[in-house]
């Protein structure tokens, strides 16, 4: 252990010590007049604390002031800590077109949170401001002071300059003034106002070693500049309508730098961060070692509170002497803290939710708000859960702060409606538009009022998508219903025109089967008239052939009579080859199966059969 301050042992302590002494033997004004002995038979017994009990605390208490001044510390390493920056200047346009609301809640408020999310991610950049429309000018300088750089930066407005219109050329003068370093970085913030072409400020830029940056804030369709008395701004009658103009990426490429569209989550600022840090060259600004250092000042503080308690109080010696002891013990103890030094978890809360160490901060203010049931506590772990985006959980710490002060139930309520408007879900919009009315029951104010119609008009825009979705399926539904009665009866009359293309097709088969079997009896019918017309021929022939044999009969008579007369005797007389000619002729003659043998059906023709 050490001290920070050793002087104050040194200079004080010597004077502590002698005046006290002179005051412990110091004699009170009556034991001038009367001896001990005296003194004791009139005074009363009292179980109060002596006055040199009491003086005998007050050095104690004294000499622990002292010690606590001296600031005892406990050596906790050395760290280097070496300065560096890019020296970045942010444009901030605030011209009447940043008032366009096509990007919520309208382009001025997010162009802010914008630049106010840079400072937050660049905690060892020096940035710079610069607030221009028509005329530049400087807001802050180059600064290492993010918190007034971001309470400078919420402070602007479109009424801080009177000239309106967009000048980013003079905007690039100022900017080369004010940056005196070889190589500037320049991020400018704006919708690009109206020009066109920017060959003028490119060339600037580039003669003066200026490299340009533009975070685009709005959208291609635009909408109307709405003003804060909620009219619109007009141009020979009619609504003017503000758009992104996309020509100014041409300012940032040409010149070296990026140019990023406005998105709803903060991906676009760290994305246009880690582009700067990519390009630009970070100079050194200075290097320096920090001893770090463990304080233990507020437990010698503490004691010395203690001990003043119990000095200026009516205890008696027992409860006095106790009370002391127990001090005592709460001081060698290093674990142990006391109730009163509770503010300082408070002050570390309060210093991390400022540098931005939300998650450190919920925790902090969180544990003390459990110990002590503190409903500000709770309110501003709500607030450092808020920024962390743990909605549901910032929703529960609000919800366990009660506040008998309108003002802070009103910003409560109007917390709680912001975080329910985050979830982006129809349900947590109805909630957030009945913590908004609330609040504004409490206390009427101009941006809760603003915010709950820009929740409104979301829930009316999801409740059209949702009924749109809905009458989509239900048109759908429709159809398919529809196409399945038409399927239904396509089907069948396919059902019946297969039916009736069968019943033809067999019908057709029948008569085919029906004109095949004609065919074949009108040809085995040909066959057999063609058959008894060749038996026909032949039986004439054989007439014909017997009348010859009886005219050759009558020329011999005798030949004749003895064929008639003994026809045995002939048969037995005859060749073998006339045998077999009479044999033939008998059996053309007949009419049997044995004929039908010979003779081939009638081929039934196929006409789906292929050639192959």
């Amino acid at each position: 252990m050490s001290f920070l301050h050793p002087e104050f042992l040194y200079f004080m302590l010597i004077p502590l010590f002698v005046l006290f002494a002179l005051l412990l033997t110091q004699k009170e004004s009556h034991e001038h007049f009367f001896t001990q002995e005296v003194m004791n038979k009139l005074r009363v017994g009292a179980s109060s604390l002596s006055m040199k009990t009491r003086n005998i605390l007050f050095l104690f208490m004294g000499f622990f002031m002292i010690v606590s001044l001296a600031q005892p510390v406990i050596n906790d390493g050395v760290v280097e800590v070496k300065a560096k920056s890019a020296d970045i200047m942010i444009a901030f346009d605030i011209s009447d077109s940043m008032l366009a609301g096509d990007v919520y809640p309208n382009r001025l408020k997010l162009a802010k949170e914008k630049a106010i999310e840079l400072l937050k991610l660049a905690p060892n950049e020096r940035i710079g401001v610069i607030a221009f429309a028509k005329n530049s000018y400087l807001v802050s300088p180059m600064s290492f002071d993010h918190g007034a750089v971001n309470f400078l930066l919420r402070q602007l407005d479109t009424s801080s300059i009177t000239e309106k219109g967009t000048n980013f050329l003079s905007m690039l003068g100022v900017v080369d003034k004010n940056i005196k370093n070889k190589k500037k970085y320049l991020l400018i913030i704006s919708d690009g106002g109206d020009k066109k072409d920017f060959s003028d400020e490119i060339a600037f830029a580039k003669k003066n070693n200026i490299t340009v940056f533009v975070l685009g804030v709005g959208t291609k369709k635009g909408s109307p500049i709405k003003r804060n008395d909620g009219s619109f701004i007009k141009y020979k009658g009619n609504i003017i309508i503000s758009k992104l103009n996309e020509n100014i990426a041409n300012l940032a490429t040409k010149t070296g730098g990026v140019y990023i569209q406005n998105v709803k989550s903060d991906e676009d600022i760290k994305t246009m961060l880690a582009e700067i840090n990519s390009k630009s060259e970070q100079k050194e600004l200075k290097s320096e070692k920090i001893h770090k250092y463990i304080q233990l000042f507020y437990y010698p503080l503490g004691v010395a509170l203690m001990l003043l308690l119990i000095a200026t109080s009516s205890f008696s010696k027992r409860v006095g002497s106790s009370f002391v002891m127990m001090v005592l013990f709460l001081s060698i103890n290093p674990h142990a803290k006391a109730g009163m030094l509770d503010f300082m978890d408070l002050k570390e809360a309060k210093k991390a939710y400022e540098s931005g160490d939300y998650k450190k901060s919920a925790k902090l203010y969180e544990s003390y708000a459990k110990s002590r049931n503190d409903s500000k506590a709770y309110y501003d772990s709500a607030n450092a859960l808020y920024k962390q985006k743990k909605y549901k959980e910032a929703l529960k710490a609000y919800e366990k702060a009660n506040f008998k002060d309108k003002e802070l139930e009103a910003k409560k309520l109007a917390n709680m409606g912001n975080a329910h408007a985050k979830e982006m879900k129809q349900e947590e919009l109805k909630k957030a538009i009945k913590s908004y009315e609330e609040s504004l029951k409490l206390k009427e104010d101009k941006d809760v009022r603003q915010n709950m119609e820009e929740v409104k008009k979301l829930l009316k825009k999801q409740q059209q998508k949702s009924q749109n979705k809905k009458n989509q399926k239900n048109n759908k539904k429709q159809k398919n219903k529809s196409k399945n009665q038409k399927d239904k009866q396509n089907n069948k009359k396919e059902n019946k025109q297969d039916k009736n293309s069968k019943d033809k097709n067999k019908k057709n088969k029948n008569d085919s089967s029906k004109s095949q079997k004609s065919k074949e009896k009108k040809e085995s019918a040909k066959k057999d008239t063609n058959k008894k017309d060749a038996q026909k021929n032949r039986e004439q022939q054989q007439k014909k052939q017997d009348l010859k044999k009886l005219d050759k009969g009558k020329k011999d008579d005798k030949k004749s009579q003895k064929t008639q007369k003994q026809p045995q005797q002939m048969k037995d007389k005859m060749s073998d080859a006339e045998e077999k000619k009479w044999l033939k002729q008998l059996n053309l003659q007949k009419s049997t199966y044995l004929y039908r043998l010979n003779t081939q059906k009638p081929k039934e023709e196929n006409s789906d059969e292929k050639p192959w």
